[in-house]
């Protein structure tokens, strides 16, 4: 079985936010996994896709060179991919309305899935920080990207140890009461403007916390989405078929499976086929 030829997951869309290449916390060998694995229909990059706050020029590996080839890639096969921008791609944002082939560049989207009304914007707009304290913000991105360095050393130590992995950055989410006020009140906010507009569907990112969940209020109901980020969960959101849900790289079996056989496609002692090796990761 050669590279190429190993079936890949047909989804109708699939919306990713928060990878920011260019930064250290970023998984881009995962995310390409995925990306590999699936052929989408419509794919949104909901901002933070580079993450021009913490580009350097002495750190950008060829895995994260490797992501945007293949995004080039989908466009280039007449995939249908819109961008829209973020707070830490905010530069792009002077080139909104570029539409070139297959691929557009928008600071929002409104996307109609099947009769119903899809409204899908970062997010960073309810973000009081961006608004009135641009420098605070930047600073607390840099202290964000130290804190996963280290979680990253951590994590190293505990896997040797054979103990389970542990997120810093959602222990605090979850202990520090104003970050969950600020996580339910970003979440009530887009869904507030969203049931005044009429609209079925919220999708945005910015807060790194992937969720699907319906929020209602006196004057209706919607139902309010985050794709979350490739930094910590490693998720992104899929509709196909009519239905939502969550993806998560670290609970899918096809994708790592995809990567391996298709590493190992071109070795002529070879001999496990795909699904040999999907069967495999299925049961660990």
């Amino acid at each position: 079985m050669k590279p190429g030829t190993f079936p890949k997951r047909e989804v109708d869309l699939v919306v990713i936010s928060d990878i920011h290449l260019g930064a250290f916390g970023c998984h881009a060998k995962e995310l390409l996994q995925y990306l590999r694995s699936i052929r989408p229909k419509k794919l949104v990059l909901n901002g933070d896709i580079v993450d021009i706050w913490q580009f350097r020029k002495q750190f950008f590996p060829k895995s994260h060179l490797m992501v945007i080839r293949h995004l080039i890639g989908l466009v280039a096969k007449n995939t249908n991919v819109v961008y829209i921008t973020g707070n830490h791609d905010e530069l792009m944002r002077k080139f909104t309305r570029l539409n070139i082939g297959s691929f557009k560049l928008v600071n929002k989207l409104l996307v109609d899935l099947d009769g119903k009304k899809a409204w899908m914007f970062h997010g960073d707009v309810f973000d009081v920080t961006m608004q009135y304290s641009k420098w605070l913000a930047k600073f607390g991105s840099v202290g964000y990207d130290l804190l996963i360095l280290l979680n990253s050393f951590t994590n190293f130590i505990l896997t040797r140890l054979g103990r389970p992995k542990i997120s810093f950055s959602c222990r605090v989410k979850n202990s520090v009461k104003s970050a969950v006020s600020y996580i339910n009140q970003f979440e009530e906010t887009a869904a507030g403007i969203a049931i005044t507009k009429g609209y079925s569907y919220v999708i945005c990112g910015h807060i790194h916390q992937p969720e699907i969940r319906t929020i209602s209020n006196s004057q209706g109901s919607v139902t309010y989405l985050n794709s979350g980020d490739w930094v910590e969960s490693l998720s992104a959101l899929e509709y196909h078929h009519g239905a939502w849900k969550i993806y998560r790289y670290r609970e899918d079996s096809y994708a790592q499976a995809y990567a391996k056989a298709s590493k190992h496609a071109d070795s002529p002692t070879h001999k496990e086929t795909f699904h040999e090796l999907l069967k495999e990761f299925e049961l660990r």
